[in-house]
């Protein structure tokens, strides 16, 4: 089995997440645009905070996902890489009178994970802090040359750093010094998706609403009007969606896109699926009807069995 799995399921592994897209948004207006536009409080965020947001269609629907991180004189966007443009362009296309300047910081900064239950351990060792609340962050040290956040991938405790881009291998140094066991991209899907953690432009779609992901902690049902807030409101007064995503147990993985079917009739669609050595079985994420999205409802897809192990809620 991969080093890397078992340090981001045991110990602590690193990743270089610099491929991520990283938006610097100024201006004084930053936050109250960025407020009127993502399903998130981002008004009241006071430096060395954070939150997880989604960007909406004023249909409702998730154009994106993202992070934003407050500083003092700014707001970092972290994004998957694809997103980088599309979120620009999406904020842009807002700005009116408002003083806000973006600024793709990409190329010019690094983003480098520490992920597994030791993580805190790890990076304390190696001289950084261990912020303690989800989307909070610390300066590394006095100099400010690098930012610690609490932000992790794959579902498991975790921190991120962030600090110019010839950075890297110094961050990367003292972390495998401290312990810290190199994990790639395929061991971070596959701990991932045992833990439930589903990725923009895999498992959330731009066809996705809010509440069938599960992910509400992406959402603030009491911020004021923000895009595409009328039809998340309408779906809670209704109290339900059509359909879920949830995690199941397969006997094998299969493609995505995969039909599932209860008692022959169509209940859902997979979304990813990954071999498990921790379950000695396959897990997938899929969007299921809400008449079967509970755990221990048996499905099929092909003739594979599935079964529902958990509805995504966050």
């Amino acid at each position: 089995m991969h080093q890397g799995y078992e340090a981001l399921r045991r110990g602590a592994a690193w990743m270089d997440l610099s491929p991520r897209g990283r938006i610097a948004v100024r201006g004084r207006d930053r936050a109250r645009l960025l407020h009127n536009l993502t399903t998130n409080e981002v008004k009241k965020l006071t430096p060395g905070f954070g939150c997880y947001a989604f960007l909406l269609s004023p249909q409702g629907r998730i154009q994106a996902d993202l992070t934003l991180l407050a500083f003092d004189d700014h707001i970092l966007l972290d994004t998957e890489p694809e997103l980088r443009d599309k979120i620009a362009e999406h904020i842009r296309r807002y700005i009116v009178a408002d003083q806000v300047e973006l600024e793709d910081v990409t190329a010019t900064t690094c983003a480098i994970a520490l992920e597994g239950p030791e993580s805190a351990q790890v990076l304390e060792k190696a001289g950084g802090p261990a912020p303690g609340g989800d989307y909070q962050h610390l300066p590394w040290n006095e100099a400010g040359d690098a930012t610690v956040a609490c932000i992790n991938l794959t579902g498991q405790p975790g921190f991120r750093v962030y600090a110019a881009a010839g950075a890297t291998y110094e961050i990367v140094r003292r972390l495998v010094e401290a312990g810290a066991q190199p994990a790639t991209e395929e061991d971070a899907r596959l701990v991932r998706l045992e833990n439930g953690r589903p990725r923009y432009g895999e498992d959330i779609r731009d066809t996705s609403l809010p509440q069938e992901t599960g992910q509400m902690h992406a959402v603030s049902f009491s911020k004021g009007c923000y895009l595409g807030q009328e039809i998340v409101e309408r779906i809670r007064a209704q109290g339900h969606v059509n359909r879920k995503l949830v995690r199941l147990r397969l006997d094998s993985t299969v493609p995505a896109g995969a039909k599932l079917t209860a008692d022959g009739a169509e209940a859902g669609e997979i979304t990813s699926s990954v071999y498990s050595p921790a379950q000695s079985s396959a897990v997938a994420l899929a969007y299921v009807r809400a008449t079967h999205a509970a755990p221990g409802q048996h499905l099929t897809t092909g003739d594979i069995p599935a079964v529902v192990t958990r509805v995504l809620e966050a």
